[in-house]
């Protein structure tokens, strides 16, 4: 068995000067991407007041994202990673310009549009930010660089929302969109800073036909689905967004309208919920990392462990007891997600070839978004429909149980050997 000593945490940052840069970069841009997020929930709460048309965002959020997704794997695996960055980083910029001229309901379609935009270079961004991990940093260090961007993901989520709500409840959702747009091209210019060499494996041309695209993408589903551990594990992000995730964060919305609202549209309240949810998932891999390092059979059981821990979140969520309690319901659920999110994360780096690894991630990305998309969808019927926000979290929180159990029967109780010869 492959066996390699995990860097720390302050030795990657001080020493690998390419995964700095972009881990600078990220944090800039994560931070006004939840900027943008609470000012988009609250102006189409405030326009619209309907569950439905907060459901409907969250749809465009992760439908956006799914769409996409089969180009974003090939041209991960294709051409210049850093560019694409860049390049996505650039584009975005001018299209969160557009969020400003929203103003009036009759408005409500081009916020759609333009998120649907966003996500969707967001998705090509992220697919190869993926991809482009283990080209910049060491075998040794994969790991550690994983649980690093996880944690900036959550970190940002915790403080770019809670400054996201503070900042659209205090100044207007405008400021926020602003403040949004600027951090892409700071982050364009750290990103710049990094020094890539396109690793051999990845192929690079001129002009592609659509056709190529299509039978490239082809190849790296047939790649997927002839390994049944990687197929697994592409399909948990998934399960977890129908279940812990996404129909969840449309009901939260209308908690924090209508239970326990602070500030101009909820906006603090929104704000400081998707703040703990990202302490959370921040704290869990973590923690949990720790103890499971990056050995693919501790990774595995502790993702079981996760959907339960997540469950219970959505169990003390459910009590609407009282807002202290809702946030700390809020921890526990987002920590178990977390987990499970960071962890199925480095078994795919682990196990996914770098000729392939932007596909598999395009596949992972196309399932949890459309996942998502669905249950942002139902939730949003349900809650036009049945306005009982306890019982509704409390469903979920027993459905959050159910890939938890499917995942721990085949690698808890029955583990089974994977590429790597692992267990």
């Amino acid at each position: 068995m492959r066996s390699t000593t995990p860097v720390s945490y302050t030795a990657l940052v001080r020493t690998n000067a390419n995964f700095r840069n972009l881990w600078f970069g990220e944090i800039v841009s994560l931070f006004g991407d939840w900027f943008n997020f609470i000012a988009s929930a609250t102006l189409i709460a405030t326009l619209t007041g309907s569950g439905v048309a907060v459901g409907g965002l969250f749809v465009v959020r992760h439908l956006a994202p799914f769409l996409i997704s089969p180009i974003a794997g090939v041209i991960a695996d294709r051409y210049n990673r850093r560019t694409l960055l860049i390049l996505c980083d650039v584009t975005r910029f001018f299209i969160v310009l557009g969020f400003l001229t929203i103003r009036d309901p009759a408005d409500v379609w081009l916020l759609y549009v333009l998120t649907a935009i966003q996500l969707a270079i967001g998705a090509v961004f992220f697919t190869t930010r993926r991809a482009i991990l283990p080209d910049i940093v060491g075998e040794a260090e994969i790991g550690t660089a994983n649980a690093i961007t996880s944690a900036t993901w959550s970190t940002m989520l915790a403080i770019g929302a809670a400054a996201g709500g503070l900042v659209s409840g205090a100044f207007g959702v405008y400021t926020a969109f602003a403040i949004d747009a600027a951090t892409f091209v700071v982050s364009a210019l750290i990103v710049v800073r990094v020094r890539y060499t396109v690793p051999p494996d990845v192929e690079q041309t001129g002009t592609t036909s659509i056709w190529r695209l299509h039978e490239q993408y082809l190849e790296g589903l047939s790649y997927v689905y002839r390994h049944p551990d990687i197929l697994a594990t592409a399909l948990v992000k998934p399960a977890l967004m129908l279940t812990l995730s996404a129909g969840y964060e449309v009901v939260q919305v209308r908690i924090a309208e209508s239970v326990f609202p602070i500030g101009v549209g909820a906006g603090i309240t929104l704000g400081l919920l998707y703040g703990m949810s990202g302490l959370g998932s921040g704290l869990g891999p973590i923690g949990a990392r720790a103890f499971t390092g990056d050995r693919v059979k501790a990774l595995r059981r502790a993702i079981g462990l996760g959907f339960a821990i997540g469950a219970i979140g959505l169990f003390i969520i459910s009590t609407l007891h009282s807002f202290p309690v809702v946030l700390v319901g809020g921890l526990l659920r987002s920590l178990g997600g977390g987990i499970v999110w960071v962890f199925t994360t480095q078994l795919l780096l682990q196990l996914a070839p770098t000729r392939v690894r932007g596909r598999v991630f395009s596949f992972e990305q196309a399932g949890f978004s459309l996942a998502a998309a669905l249950s942002a969808m139902a939730g949003g019927q349900i809650l036009d429909r049945y306005p009982d926000v306890s019982t509704i979290v409390l469903g979920f929180g027993f459905l959050t149980l159910v890939p938890g159990v499917v995942w721990s029967a085949r690698y808890w109780f029955r583990p089974v050997t994977d590429s790597s010869g692992e267990t």
